[in-house]
């Protein structure tokens, strides 16, 4: 049975709500479907490296989180990271980071992901134009026994 978009925004928000670190960067959840998730950070000062550009350990946050949800909602259940891979395009600049990831694969365990990080300008642009800062792909697996992968 296919869960309708409002039950797929519920769980979504509520695996969300219940991550301590995205509520402290304050992460935003802006759009989810099947197997897919958009999510959003304000950029702040402190979120920048000496060079003025977004840290890559955030960029490497979001295409995480964002993994990591696309697989969770295409496994329809919670779900861990497995292995994530990063390719660093351009510095981040801007005002605000999305990130959009898609379920490209999956089975009954596991979902092979990809996401794609944009940062864009926000202050006083009519049309913000977004630009690709980097590219992941992820391995997501279900969880079962209380955070275990493994079946032992």
């Amino acid at each position: 049975m296919a869960l309708t978009t409002d039950q797929l925004w519920r769980f979504a928000q509520s695996v969300f709500d219940a991550q301590p670190f995205t509520r402290f960067l304050g992460t935003e959840l802006v759009d989810v479907g099947p197997g897919q998730v958009t999510i959003g950070l304000r950029m702040r000062p402190e979120f920048k490296q000496q060079h003025g550009f977004a840290h890559g350990g955030l960029i490497s946050y979001l295409a995480d989180n964002a993994l990591t949800f696309a697989g969770g909602l295409a496994l329809r259940t919670d779900a861990l990271t497995a292995e994530l891979k990063i390719n660093y395009a351009k510095p981040a600049t801007g005002d605000y980071l999305v990130a959009r990831a898609e379920a490209a694969l999956s089975t009954l365990r596991q979902a092979v992901c990809r996401c794609s990080i944009f940062s864009r300008v926000d202050e006083g642009a009519a049309d913000p134009e977004e630009r690709l800062v980097a590219l992941a792909q992820g391995t997501i697996v279900a969880v079962s026994n209380g955070g275990r992968t493994d079946q032992r």
